[in-house]
């Protein structure tokens, strides 16, 4: 019994001793494993114009890189991998409070390869950028940050191999999980074409006949106006046909997008320029904050008077890509004139009450705006939008907007070009590799703020979705 005993000791411990053996010989190969992320300290980079300190908390290893206050500040990691392919890339940093959005520039193996964003970050805490995915080389390959924007800190970067997941992040679930087949299936078409092509659009179906003649294309969304179906318009006879519009445009084979300048439900300087903030006294914040007002009452109302027009798009099978409360951060509309979270309060309420209280299921819901502040969450959004303003001529790829709102919703939801005056030039998208969804030509900017030869290039390209493109939905 105790030679047995004796045996089995010895044979434990060298089993034990042959398991540390492997340990330690496979000690440098553990970190680039394929499956794991690789962590690299900014501290222990190479590092130019900048300096280590220890004063924010949370940072990870030794402490956190800072002073990029001139635009040719960098550090430079060299990253080492087992196998060439796609990585997926993250940054670990910090914006001091007030700071607002820093940008940071990626050089790999020498190559430029476009900005990350670094959104203001929570009292001074180190967060994580949105994964970015990159190519690398197998051994040694060199990231280095430029400052750029500067005034951030930097604690360290990770990588790891690309899942097919971490390529195609974003998925096609709705917000509101009772969401129409119709619905379901142009958010499929939505989510299938990302990154793809970018599809068509213009405000207005007065002008598809303008672009027909001039490009021998139709574009692929139309954007219809909930504007003259607001309560304090109709008092006054104001009617529209633009529900009747967008179902025939539907049957037709387009897609049908839909906002609403929501006239004021009251206090109206000028009655039919209410939906501004200039023309109106009305105060939402005061509604919103006293449910038994009267104030309170007419938001409801006026929410209840579109979802009748929303409920016949609905009984008519269109779904509608609805973005409610647009531009509310620039202020100049009264839903966004007392700040983001009166904006946000509002826009949930309006959510809420269509999808609950009145089952309107045909909407794929829209936010307008960059902002974090402003932003209601995931659970009431679908896609993220930005209005796009450029000079005359600009055909650029706004780029630059296009990341933040991909660092907003971190690769997890479409991003779209919601307006636009010039139209983005379908090569500069490929070249900055951006990729909105669809532009949105606000009514006759298409004239105004394109040239001809522009708008026949983008309605011809094979990179741009037109009307004749788009699969039969039925099918989809």
């Amino acid at each position: 019994m105790v030679n047995s005993v004796k045996s089995l000791n010895k044979t434990s411990i060298i089993i034990f001793l042959v398991c540390l053996s492997i340990i330690f010989l496979n000690k440098g190969n553990l970190e680039s494993n394929s499956n794991d992320w690789i962590i690299y300290q900014a501290e222990d980079s190479s590092l130019n114009g900048v300096n280590v300190a220890k004063n924010t908390s949370n940072y990870l290893g030794k402490g956190y890189v800072t002073d990029f206050n001139n635009p040719k500040d960098f550090i430079n990691f060299k990253v080492n991998v087992p196998n060439k392919g796609l990585y997926v890339l993250k940054v670990r940093y910090s914006v001091p409070t007030g700071r607002g959005d820093k940008r940071t520039r990626v050089i790999l193996n020498g190559k430029d390869i476009g900005e990350i964003v670094l959104l203001e970050s929570e009292s001074n805490k180190f967060t994580e950028s949105t994964g970015k995915i990159i190519k690398l080389q197998k051994g040694i390959n060199t990231i280095k940050f430029l400052s750029d924007w500067g005034y951030y800190n930097f604690d360290s970067i990770k990588v790891k191999l690309a899942s097919s997941k971490d390529i195609n992040s974003i998925r096609n679930n709705l917000v509101n999980h009772n969401a129409s087949k119709e619905a379901r299936r142009l958010m499929a078409f939505l989510v299938d074409n990302n990154g793809k092509s970018i599809i068509s659009g213009q405000q207005g179906l007065s002008y598809v006949d303008w672009i027909y003649k001039a490009t021998g294309k139709k574009p692929a969304i139309v954007g219809f106006d909930f504007k003259n179906y607001s309560p304090s318009l109709t008092s006054h006879g104001i009617a529209s046909n633009q529900v009747q519009q967008a179902i025939e445009w539907s049957r037709a084979g387009g897609i049908v997008q839909f906002q609403w300048h929501w006239n004021a439900p009251k206090d109206l300087k000028e009655w039919d320029k209410g939906f501004y903030t200039k023309f109106t006294s009305f105060d939402i914040e005061y509604a919103l904050d006293h449910p038994k007002s009267e104030e309170y009452k007419l938001i409801m109302r006026d929410i209840d008077a579109i979802a009748v027009q929303l409920k016949t798009l609905q009984i008519a099978k269109v779904p509608v890509l609805f973005r409610p409360l647009h531009e509310a951060e620039g202020g100049w509309f009264w839903w966004g004139a007392k700040g983001p979270e009166t904006a946000k309060k509002l826009y949930k309420i309006m959510f809420n009450r269509l999808t609950y209280h009145h089952k309107i299921n045909n909407l794929i819901w829209i936010w307008n705006s960059l902002s974090p502040n402003w932003y209601p969450g995931d659970n009431y959004v679908d896609i993220v939008s930005y209005d796009s303003y450029p000079n005359v001529g600009n055909y650029g790829s706004a780029k630059n907007k296009y990341e933040r709102l991909i660092s907003l919703v971190r690769n997890k939801k479409l991003v779209t070009m919601s307006e636009n005056g010039s139209i983005p030039d379908p090569e500069n998208l490929i070249k900055d590799k951006v990729s909105w969804s669809w532009f949105m030509t606000w009514s006759d900017f298409i004239k105004t703020k394109n040239s001809l030869e522009h708008v026949r290039k983008v309605y011809n390209s094979k990179n741009v979705i037109t009307l004749d493109k788009l699969p039969e939905f039925k099918k989809y």
